[in-house]
């Protein structure tokens, strides 16, 4: 055990080449912490407790059952005044003892554990459990310096015992992997309990137990909470894939089986690994660190691709899982330095870096050539750990920069007058309206060690370990008296072979011998990232040959395909919206093989998603100029990403509109002489978009208008719609191509039908009518003898883009993809209300957008519609002034994009 101590003390003795900050520059930046840290305890204290977490947006607590559902999210809110707790140790940390005083006085006197309410095991164990004995720590070692906490009794200790037997029911499981909820006053199982009917649970969630159960067992003499942690632990490594030494994402915690095969170091695995290596650090037993030196040769065999960290397979360890990483892998590196391993976690590190400079801070995902995958940052600390922990074994001032980044920052881009607020989206800064516990347990704690000298700390933090949460529990335990059962599955010798493994920690000299040496470390990652270095092509074993289904030729209404993707474990679920979610559970496959395949289609579904993503084109107009409009009515519409680039025309495309036939525009054009010289309408659904174009191209028609046959979509409410390729080159297709969602088109339909001849100018954005009519007097007014619109409706609409995400959508234990119906080249982002993934796990849900016939039925807009082929003047005169209003609702929208824009 001392030689881990010893890695992080004398590491940083370590000289280099960077510009060493001045001490006065420390003092500065570690009074800036400290400052910081006030601002977002007070305003908790002040607006939020005794919730459990502050909503900084809205100066309020956070209390469950009273604001909206976020999902798994809640789970970490017990009504137990979740961030008090998970501050307390952090309190002592920075010097704030009387504060820390007060908040134990307050936690004991208006805590309760005994709540009628489901919580989270993992979170509220290295929260809730951790900082009780965190805070019992703190409280121990300032009674014993004679000062401060005179009056102490343990009590802290007897909540944390108190908490420990109210979760222990969620282990009573036949494999000793607990339950991923409790209910803190009836246990699990039983309708009182609202819990115990869950089967999977993540890796993590079952790995992140043993240091805080082992401390509560080694403080209380109790050895029942450190058995059940160690059997769950021996269970997880029984059940490892012995080829490749690793364990998947979510197992079922009564058969055992993987559910999800992935593995990484990010979300749903990180602080398993975490906890088998400080376990040993704190425990003193070997097993684990044999456990975890294992486990580490397979991540730097098959997950480490430095700098990235990318998941793999647990069966095929060759076969990469996703092209993303998540932003909890951020503590890798951290962990790389307390195992000894540093010029990885240095090209680590690195990237993190230049990914955080890039965005500000780490977004909760980013693809392998670093763009944002997933928008949210909800405050993580982890590249803090990091940075604080390569300090540490450097003593590199560049990691003091590192910090003065964070720090700046969350100042200029987080903070709000009632503390630190969320980041919805890194790209646009807007904000969300929570600031977790965590921030405060974790964030300033390795920050003020960045910057402290020891001077500043109130105690040797040598003597402690930091849990997951960076709560910190004492050393001493490892010679605290406790009774333990011989664990069930002792590591056996075989499995031990530990040849290649150092049991004492390097010598820094020889590791070292360049003082240059971790900035020539930095240096070709740093480039890589500017470049913005291209995606890797993804491995494919020797003989495994191709999917037997390619996501571009995929379509939704291919029976043959639907076969495919059944034998794959692929289902398909209509959504109301007009598209399908594809999913996969891989257990419904008819063999182990095509479930890979399985997921490689769906990997390519993401992958073609994340390309199309990056080509988001803004919307067009759609000017409706013939009598009685005059280029005042604009239609919002989606692009193409094939035809005539309206964006490089000075003039766009200006034609009489014609309805094709068929209608779908999938087979030739039976009224070419119509559509011939004309703009053709063309109803979506039954074919590829690119197909509709080449036939109406064929039957010589000008440009084409695709209308959506989901009744009731409208630009107001849905994202931008964007129409992509079929897979092929479409450099054959040279006419522009739009698209108008259901009441849009209904507004040209209607026109259509009012006045045999309607005329539209087809632009990237709306023109001036002078420029349209070019010298012509400009028509007064809509219809005869009706009043002028404002001049400000006159005036030109200017182009607008509507911001898109590529988010996670949900928490599930299946790979799933959204799409419509037929073609998956269609690009629809993702609604951004959404919560982010926690280290519960998270799947991956790509929107890819696809033709699709409608599956949702809504009522017909009963002022738009006539049953009349031919309208008298009265029903024609209505219908021009129920088009006005439509029109005026969409000039609305258009304008109000225009806002959102600036």
């Amino acid at each position: 055990m001392q030689p881990v101590l010893f890695l992080l003390i004398s590491l940083g003795a370590l000289c280099s080449l960077g510009t060493a900050m001045t001490q006065e520059e420390k003092y500065k930046l570690k009074n800036q912490v400290v400052e910081m840290f006030d601002h977002a305890y007070q305003n908790y204290m002040d607006h939020a407790y005794p919730a459990d977490e502050l909503m900084p947006l809205t100066c309020r607590g956070r209390v469950r059952g009273l604001e909206p559902s976020r999902g798994d999210i809640d789970d970490a809110l017990g009504k137990f005044s979740l961030t008090l707790i998970d501050t307390l140790d952090t309190l002592v940390l920075l010097n704030k003892t009387t504060e820390f005083e007060a908040a134990v006085r307050r936690v004991l006197s208006d805590v309760r554990l005994d709540n009628d309410i489901v919580v989270s095991v993992f979170e509220t164990n290295i929260r809730v459990l951790g900082g009780l004995l965190g805070g019992h720590s703190m409280a121990m070692m300032l009674k014993e310096g004679g000062q401060h906490m005179q009056w102490y009794q343990d009590e802290l200790l007897h909540m944390a015992k108190d908490l420990g037997l109210r979760l222990l029911p969620a282990f009573n499981t036949s494999s000793g992997l607990p339950y991923p909820r409790v209910n803190l006053k009836h246990g699990v199982g039983g309708p009182a309990t609202r819990t115990g009917t869950e089967t999977d649970t993540c890796t993590a969630c079952a790995g992140t137990i043993i240091l805080e159960f082992a401390a509560l067992s080694r403080f209380s003499g109790d050895p029942i909470f450190e058995a059940h942690a160690r059997r769950a632990l021996d269970f997880l490594w029984e059940k490892r894939q012995r080829n490749s030494n690793l364990v998947g994402t979510t197992i079922n915690i009564h058969s055992g089986e993987w559910v999800r095969r992935d593995s990484g170091v990010g979300a749903g695995i990180d602080s398993y690994y975490e906890y088998l290596l400080k376990a040993y650090v704190l425990l003193g037993d070997d097993m684990f660190l044999q456990r975890f030196n294992i486990h580490y040769a397979s991540i730097m065999k098959y997950i480490s691709q430095p700098p990235l960290l990318l998941d793999v397979h647990i069966h095929k360890p060759l076969l990469p899982a996703r092209t993303w990483m998540d932003s909890l892998l951020a503590f890798f590196p951290g962990l790389q330095v307390l195992k000894g391993d540093i010029r990885p976690a240095i090209e680590t590190h690195e990237m993190l870096y230049q990914v955080t400079k890039k965005h500000n801070f780490l977004p909760e995902a980013f693809t392998t050539d670093f763009r944002v995958h997933w928008a949210q940052h909800p405050l993580r600390p982890e590249f803090a750990e990091s940075t604080y922990f390569l300090y540490k074994a450097t003593g590199d001032p560049y990691y003091l920069e590192a910090g003065r980044t964070i720090l700046d920052n969350l100042n200029r881009f987080a903070r709000v007058p009632c503390g630190f607020a969320a980041m919805k989206d890194v790209r646009t800064g807007s904000h969300e309206d929570r600031m977790d516990s965590f921030f405060l347990a974790e964030m300033f704690k390795y920050l003020f060690l960045l910057f402290a000298e020891p001077v500043d700390l109130p105690f040797d933090v040598e003597d402690y370990v930091f849990t997951t949460e960076a709560h910190l529990l004492p050393l001493s335990l490892s010679t605290a008296p406790h009774s333990s059962p011989a664990p069930l599955n002792r590591t056996s010798e075989e499995e031990l072979d530990d040849s290649n493994f150092d049991w004492t920690c390097p010598n820094t000299r020889l590791l070292f011998p360049d003082p240059a040496f971790p900035r020539n470390l930095r240096e070709p990652i740093r480039s890589v990232i500017d470049k913005s270095c291209p995606r890797p092509a993804p491995y494919r074993e020797p003989g495994m040959g191709r999917p037997p289904l390619r996501a571009h030729d995929f379509m939704a209404n291919n029976p043959e395909h639907l076969e495919l993707l059944r034998r794959m474990g692929v289902s398909l679920i209509h959504l109301k919206d007009g598209r399908v979610q594809l999913v996969q559970h891989a257990t419904q496959a008819v063999s182990a093989m095509a479930a890979e395949d399985g997921v490689r289609f769906m990997q390519e579904m993401m992958e073609l998603s994340s390309q199309q993503q990056k080509e988001q084109l803004p919307p067009r107009a759609i000017q409706i100029v013939s009598h009685p409009f005059f280029g005042r009515v604009v239609l919002t519409a989606g692009p193409a990403q094939f035809g005539t680039d309206l964006s490089k025309s000075s003039t766009g495309v200006r034609g009489f509109v014609t309805v094709a036939e068929p209608y779908s525009g999938c087979s030739e054009i039976t009224n070419a002489e119509y559509v011939q010289g004309h703009i053709a309408l063309l109803q979506r659904g039954q074919c590829m978009f690119a197909e509709k174009a080449r036939h109406i191209q064929k039957a010589g028609a000008i440009g084409g208008i695709v209308i959506d046959d989901n009744k009731g979509s409208s630009s107001d409410t849905a994202p931008l719609f964007q129409m992509a390729g079929d897979g092929r080159s479409t450099d054959d297709i040279t006419l522009p191509l739009l698209f108008l969602f259901h009441k849009e088109g209904n507004i040209l339909l209607e026109a259509l039908k009012g006045y045999r001849e309607v005329e539209v100018l087809l632009s990237d954005k709306a023109r001036d009518r002078a420029a349209i009519f070019k010298g012509k007097p400009l028509p007064g007014s809509l219809i005869e003898g009706s009043v002028d619109v404002q001049e400000a409706e006159e005036d030109c609409l200017t182009e607008a883009t509507t911001p898109t995400s590529f988010e996670p959508v949900g928490q599930s234990q299946m790979s799933t993809v959204e799409l419509d119906e037929s073609a998956p080249e269609e690009v629809t982002p993702a609604q951004e209300e959404v919560s982010p993934v926690d280290t519960s796990p998270a799947e991956e849900v790509s929107p890819i957008e696809a033709e699709a016939d409608s599956v949702q039925s809504k009522e017909e807009r009963d002022s738009g519609k006539r049953e009349d082929s031919e309208p008298d003047t009265d029903s024609s005169s209505q219908s021009v002034d129920e088009l006005l209003a439509d029109w005026r609702e969409d000039l609305e929208a258009f304008q109000q994009m225009e806002k959102d824009e600036l």
